[in-house]
Formats: structure tokens, sequence, C-alpha cells
């Protein structure tokens, strides 16, 4: 760790604390150097991967927009926001457990159907119709044969 007042590299740990809910640890630090003293915080960063859209574009995962998604395709029917809010952090994990720095937005609508196809089979049709852009009677029959 650099120190801010004179900018040495080397620094010595002098004091640690941990936060009251354990997500900071306070650390007090003495610059070898100049002597003086002054405290870092290290907290856990967690590094969602960059979605990617059909037409190339990327923008940050979230969640939230996850969510009201799946609310969308389950609106009217009988799930709780806690199964909806598993199925988002199941998604989450999913996407963090691949270590990838950026997905297709198609891998994540397949991930969002596998979750609705468990938590309510109408929520998926609805999305699915809509996510698969169905232009026929015959593409829906199939969907609902497989189902």
């Amino acid at each position: 760790m650099r120190c801010p007042f004179c900018t040495h590299e080397e620094t010595q740990v002098v004091e640690t604390r941990e936060s009251d809910e354990g997500d900071v640890i306070r650390r007090r630090r003495r610059c070898l150097h100049c002597e003086k003293r002054f405290t870092t915080y290290e907290r856990s960063e967690i590094a969602l991967p960059a979605v990617v859209k059909k037409h190339g574009a990327r923008e940050d995962f979230d969640p939230a927009k996850l969510r009201a998604s799946m609310m969308l395709a389950l609106r009217k029917r009988p799930v709780s926001m806690e199964l909806v809010d598993a199925a988002v952090d199941r998604i989450q994990d999913e996407l963090l457990a691949s270590a990838e720095r950026e997905v297709p937005s198609a891998r994540i609508g397949e991930l969002v159907m596998q979750e609705l196809k468990l938590l309510d089979k109408v929520g998926y049709v609805r999305f699915a119709s809509v996510y698969r852009k169905f232009e026929d009677v015959d593409e829906f029959r199939q969907l609902i044969r497989d189902i």
C-alpha cells in the first residue's frame, strides 16, 4: 500500500478491525518512510459479467432488470417474490461461476427460461413466446408440447 503523504511504497499494518457486519476490514497503517499513519478499508468486489446485446452493445448486468422481466412474465400468477428472488440469485450465481467477463444476452434469456420453467409453466410460455419471437401458431404449439 502506497503512503498517501509521501507515496513511499512500504507501509506496515498497525491494527486490523472487522466491521460489525463483517463485510469491511479497516486497517490502520504506518508509513515506514515518513512514519505518518493512515486508514485503509478493504471490501470484497463481485464482478458480474457485462451483457452483450444482439446488436453488439455492452451494458452492466442489472439484477433489477432481470427481476422485472421475470415479474412481467409471472404477472397475475401465484408465484411469490421470494421464489423470483431465489431464481434471480441462481442466475447470478451461474454467471459468477462461469467467470466470464462478457455474456451474450441470449445466454441470460436461456437461464431465465430454465428458471421460469421450474417456477410456473404459464410464465415460461409467456416469456418464451416473446423471447423467441414466434411467427406462427405451430412454433407456439411445439413449445407447449415440449412442456
